[in-house]
């Protein structure tokens, strides 16, 4: 008798940056549901604390609606958690971020050598630039998003990680469209044209399949994987985030681009102690530069 196969932890219906559908619509100015604002007029550089348990931190009235980061502390616990809302609609949360540093970590894992330099697409909270610069062997970090209010408030200090991440003078956050840079010959480094690196890791569709945009779709198809492997060093690492389950289709496109290719399933805890969740994180390694023989 075949033995059974193991027990895989479901996958979370949402990824640990909740509502990215929403936070697309705020970058490509399309619909969404009209920001509630309960409480009357407020200037932008006021802040609302209301208790220990919750705090306003800040809100940029925008045209799609009133963008919002807040700070809230899980009931019966000293854990605070910090959120990003478009009127009533979640964009991000700190409450899962296991599979973001391990995108990080499995990613760099692969590159056996220092002096890295590394691109993050997408900064959201910050938890996967910050595993990355905890990693002695990276010289330098670009990370890419599309929402500048979000880079504001690293800026500003007003996230947890922000000082960090902004304070380390390995890294520099820029706003801008991380597809059309992966896509283009001038890449990732709006100061350095052409400039290639050894790691991209990217955390931005809710996987290859169930995307932001549908001209994200290019990215996933051999093509577009070939263009981002472009902006590689010999032997770099390309590591996506997902959150449903290893797709074939796009692994068998992985492998056809890059020397070596994996489909990692990440488990964690859901934190209502019901059940794990699980998230997938691709890596895929470029060919390596040819040894001459002796």
């Amino acid at each position: 008798m075949g033995q059974n196969p193991p027990k895989r932890a479901p996958f979370y219906p949402l990824g640990p940056g909740l509502g990215k559908r929403a936070a697309m619509r705020l970058v490509r100015g399309g619909p969404a549901k009209p920001a509630i604002l309960r409480r009357g007029p407020r200037r932008s550089q006021d802040r609302w604390q209301m208790s220990v348990n919750f705090e306003e931190l800040d809100f940029r009235p925008t045209p799609m609606g009133v963008l919002s980061l807040r700070r809230r502390r899980l009931p019966g616990t000293e854990t605070d958690i910090y959120e990003i809302k478009l009127g009533d609609e979640y964009l991000m949360s700190s409450r899962f971020t296991v599979a973001e540093i391990e995108l990080a970590r499995l990613g760099l894992a692969a590159l056996p050598r220092g002096d890295l330099d590394v691109v993050v697409g997408g900064l959201g909270l910050g938890y996967t630039a910050q595993a990355t610069l905890e990693n002695s062997a990276v010289r330098s970090l670009i990370v890419v998003d599309a929402l500048a209010e979000v880079i504001e408030w690293h800026e500003q200090g007003l996230l947890p990680l922000g000082r960090q991440l902004t304070g380390d003078p390995r890294c520099r956050l820029v706003n801008g469209d991380f597809f059309a840079m992966s896509g283009s010959a001038e890449g990732f480094d709006p100061d350095k044209p052409q400039r290639r690196f050894d790691a991209v890791l990217v955390d931005i569709d809710h996987s290859p399949r169930n995307l932001l945009h549908p001209r994200h779709a290019a990215l996933y198809e051999r093509e577009g994987l070939a263009r981002l492997a472009d902006h590689l060093n010999p032997g770099g690492v390309f590591a996506l985030w997902s959150n449903d389950p290893p797709d074939a289709a796009f692994s068998a496109a992985l492998a056809e681009v890059f020397a070596t290719s994996d489909a990692r399933v990440v488990s964690f805890d859901n934190s209502f102690g019901d059940h794990d969740a699980s998230n997938t994180v691709y890596v895929g390694v470029k060919a390596g530069l040819l040894r001459a023989a002796p």
